[in-house]
């Protein structure tokens, strides 16, 4: 089964590269489900993108701010295994 990502929506590059590598990607657009995602990956340029100040989610967090999609997936590899 495909690992399923929520990505920030402005992150385009991020989004095409993980769907190219087989994951299911979604828009960043639903916090009342955080935990039905394996990881999710943000800007880094809003701390309530989740939703609220102090979201809480078992699934790792990856903040894309000032690095390449590359670095992020290399990041999600090692986070989610």
């Amino acid at each position: 089964m495909k690992k399923k990502i929520a990505v920030e929506g402005s992150l385009s590059d991020v989004k095409d590269l993980l769907q190219s590598k087989g994951y299911q990607v979604e828009d960043l657009n639903n916090q009342n489900n955080l935990d039905s995602y394996d990881a999710i990956i943000t800007t880094g340029q809003d701390s309530n993108v989740l939703g609220m100040e102090n979201a809480v989610t078992k699934s790792p967090v990856i903040d894309a701010r000032g690095q390449s999609a590359e670095d992020i997936y290399q990041q999600l590899q090692n986070r989610i295994k």
